[in-house]
């Protein structure tokens, strides 16, 4: 029976049912797992299940046994996937099971910083608006998407989702490619700076690598319209934190709203938790891709990987 560890399961949280892993072998699961626990625990693994816990070189090249390596997630960077393929590891991910979850995720995020609800709410459960002598306050405007343009910085599943959506908003969407692979697509290919520019929605979907590491940083910010919010929805280090933290609080952009950081969790010192014009910034702990449905479906999916690999069938290999 083969063994098969799950080094890190708070990170799925508690109410996610494993039957469709757990039945599938020896299944030993911890909470979360230290740098310094990673071997003891991975050593006699056939099968290992990760998260965000760091699989290196030390770490692997102790663990004779193990054939296969789940990444709980899309992203990879975690994985030394040279010393997997050189001990012959096959090192595969999920994809897709949170497409639904981070595309909600991004417009809640939009219409949040949008809407400027953070202001109204305060404003409300001040008592302020009790006292008004009016019945209405309009003390932080707002627009409407209609006629606007929204850019997408990396158009994958969740990327081409987004853009589903917000043409029931907007004018028109257009995207700049990451990768610049050349495909076919239902929305307007055109360079970084353009869509800087014209776009007075910009949510960024794209992967960490050395393509977008930095991204967006203080030039770039500059070019961007004024009333312009900026979402990031991809991986922390794409956008340079203290850059857009000076963009925010210089006017040099309305509003900012990412889901992901540079170190997670944040880190005391992020420029970020310094901002003078806080209710211009929203910042979510990693949750855009957790709805509940998002979880099933990733532990699912981690289950059916397992199995396939089993039968010598076909599984998203990464390595």
């Amino acid at each position: 029976m083969a063994k098969i560890v799950f080094l890190d399961i708070e990170t799925l949280g508690e109410d996610v049912d494993l039957t469709s892993i757990s039945s599938k072998g020896e299944f030993t699961v911890y909470p979360v797992t230290t740098s310094e626990k990673v071997v003891e625990r991975i050593r006699d693994a056939d099968i290992v299940i990760t998260n965000k816990v760091v699989l290196g070189d030390k770490e692997l090249s102790a663990a004779k046994n193990l054939k296969l390596i789940v990444v709980a997630a899309t992203g990879y960077n975690n994985i030394d996937l040279g010393s997997a393929r050189r001990y012959g590891i096959v090192v595969s991910n999920v994809r897709n099971y949170s497409t639904e979850s981070v595309a909600q995720h991004t417009f809640a995020m939009l219409f949040y910083l949008l809407h400027q609800l953070r202001c109204y709410d305060d404003y409300v459960k001040s008592g302020e608006y009790a006292e008004s002598k009016i019945f209405t306050h309009i003390g932080r405007p707002f627009y409407e998407l209609k006629g606007k343009i929204w850019g997408i910085v990396g158009l994958g599943a969740i990327g081409r989702r987004v853009a589903e959506v917000a043409e029931n908003f907007v004018r028109e969407v257009i995207y700049f490619s990451t990768s610049g692979v050349e495909r076919k697509e239902n929305y307007r290919r055109v360079s970084l700076e353009y869509l800087l520019q014209n776009a007075s929605i910009i949510s960024i979907h794209a992967p960490l690598n050395e393509r977008t590491e930095g991204l967006i940083g203080y030039n770039e910010l500059t070019l961007m319209r004024k009333d312009a919010i900026l979402l990031n929805l991809g991986r922390g280090g794409i956008v340079v934190e203290k850059d857009v933290a000076m963009a925010v609080d210089e006017g040099l952009i309305c509003c900012f709203g990412t889901d992901v950081l540079s170190s997670e969790p944040i880190s005391p010192e992020n420029p970020l938790l310094r901002v003078r014009n806080r209710d211009r910034i929203l910042i979510t702990p990693h949750i855009a891709w957790t709805s509940i449905e998002a979880r099933k479906t990733l532990v699912g999916e981690i289950g059916t990987i397992i199995e396939k690999f089993f039968n010598g069938e076909y599984v998203n290999r990464v390595v």
